[in-house]
C-alpha cells in the first residue's frame, strides 16, 4: 500500500465533524460527539466531512477535526471558499483532501494561507492515479522507503498540473475518476496513511492511531464482504449512472457500468448533453440492459431528470449516492447504507 502522504502545497481543507466515538469540532451532522478533542490535539482540516470523519476514526480525541464541506447542498466542484476558510487551513497542522481537481478551491486556499502544513492526498493511494505504484508494490516499499521529499510530492503532483484545460470550473485530470472515496482499496490505503502521518507528528500516540486504523480497515473488510455477495448474485448486471461518483464502488461489487462516458462526463461537468448521446441513454433503459439507474442528488439538470423519468416508467430501480457524508452518518455506516440500497435495487 502506497504511502503518498504528503502532495505539494496545493491541496486540502475541512469543516467539522465528529462523529461516534471520534474527535472533531463542531459540525452539522455529529453523529454521537461525545468524545472532546484533549489539550495537546492536533488540528486537522479535511477538504470535505466525509474525510473529516475519517480522520476522526483514526485520530480519536488526539484530532480536532474540521471539514469545509458538510453539507449536502454544498457541491465540493464549485464549492467558494471564505475567508474563514483561510484562517482554518492556516492554522492547521494537517491537511486532508481528495485531489485529483475534485476539491481544487484547496490549491488556492493554502497558497494563500501560506500554510506549510504537510498534506495527504486521497486520490494519490487510488491505483488508478496517474503514475502510482499498485498497493501491493507500495505496501512492500512502505517500511524501506523515507517519507517523499518535497521536490518528490511535486513530481508525485506533476499530474494535476494536466488537468482539464477548458476551464469550466472542475479540473479534474483526464480519464481519471476522483471520486476515490466509493473504492473500498483506496480507503483501506489511506487509512493506513492517516495513520502513519498522524503518528509522525504526534509519535506518543502511535500506538493509538495504529489501533484505531486497523478497526477502521477491518469495518472496510465487511464492506468488502457485502459487495462480494452481490457479486456473487449479480455479476455482469448493468449499471447506469448519470455522473461517475459511484462507479468504483458498482465496479467493486462486479457490475458493469453501461452509461456512455459523454452522458456522465457532460452532467459532471455542468453541461449539456449531447442529444445524441442523450437518445442512446434512452434507449439502453428501453432496452433492459439497465437494472438499475444512479443519480447523485448534490447535482443533475434536465438531462437527469430525463432518464430518471424514464426509469420511473420503464420500472427501473433509481437510488441516490451522494458526494458528502449525510448527518448522522459515519463513513462506515455510510456505505453500509448504499452497498444495500444497491442490493436491495437489484432484488426488485
Amino acid at each position: 500500500m502506497t504511502r503518498r502522504l504528503l502532495a505539494p502545497a496545493a491541496l486540502g481543507a475541512v469543516s467539522v465533524l465528529a462523529l461516534a466515538g471520534c474527535a472533531g469540532g463542531t459540525t452539522a451532522g455529529d453523529a454521537d460527539a461525545t468524545s472532546t478533542p484533549a489539550a495537546d490535539a492536533l488540528t486537522v482540516v479535511a477538504s470535505t466531512n466525509v474525510y473529516g470523519q475519517i480522520v476522526s476514526e483514526i485520530g480519536g480525541d488526539h484530532v480536532d477535526v474540521t471539514s469545509i464541506v458538510s453539507s449536502s447542498a454544498q457541491d465540493p466542484h464549485s464549492y467558494e471558499p471564505s475567508a474563514q476558510d483561510q484562517l482554518t487551513i492556516s492554522e492547521a497542522d494537517l491537511i486532508i483532501e481528495n485531489g485529483g481537481g475534485y476539491d481544487s478551491f484547496i490549491d488556492a486556499l493554502i497558497e494563500s494561507s501560506g500554510s506549510s502544513a504537510p498534506v495527504i492526498t486521497a486520490a494519490e493511494y487510488s491505483h488508478d492515479f496517474p503514475g502510482a505504484e499498485s498497493h501491493d508494490e507500495a505496501h512492500a516499499d512502505e517500511t524501506a522507503s523515507p517519507a517523499p521529499t518535497e521536490s518528490e510530492e511535486d513530481h508525485a503532483h506533476e499530474g494535476e498540473d494536466h488537468a482539464h484545460e477548458e476551464g469550466d470550473g472542475h479540473d479534474h485530470i483526464e480519464g481519471f475518476n476522483e471520486h476515490v472515496w466509493y473504492d473500498p482499496h483506496t480507503m483501506e490505503d489511506l487509512a493506513e496513511g492517516i495513520a502513519a502521518e498522524l503518528s509522525e507528528l504526534a509519535p506518543e500516540h502511535a500506538a493509538d492511531f495504529e489501533a484505531n486504523a486497523t478497526a477502521f480497515v477491518g469495518e472496510i473488510g465487511g464492506l468488502e464482504d457485502s459487495l462480494a455477495e452481490i457479486e456473487a448474485a449479480d455479476a455482469g448486471a448493468g449499471v447506469f449512472v448519470t455522473e461517475p461518483v459511484p462507479v468504483y464502488l458498482i465496479e467493486a461489487a462486479g457490475l458493469e457500468n453501461v452509461t456512455p462516458s459523454e452522458f456522465s462526463e457532460s452532467v459532471e461537468e455542468g453541461q449539456d448533453v449531447p442529444p445524441a448521446t442523450l437518445l442512446e441513454a434512452m434507449q439502453l433503459i428501453d432496452s433492459g440492459d439497465v437494472r438499475v439507474v444512479i443519480v447523485n442528488p448534490q447535482t443533475g439538470g434536465a438531462e437527469t431528470t430525463q432518464v430518471v423519468g424514464e426509469a420511473d416508467g420503464k420500472g427501473v430501480p433509481v437510488i441516490e449516492f451522494a458526494e458528502t457524508l449525510p448527518e448522522g452518518q459515519t463513513y462506515i455506516s455510510w456505505m453500509q447504507e448504499n452497498i444495500a440500497a444497491l442490493a436491495g435495487a437489484l432484488g426488485e
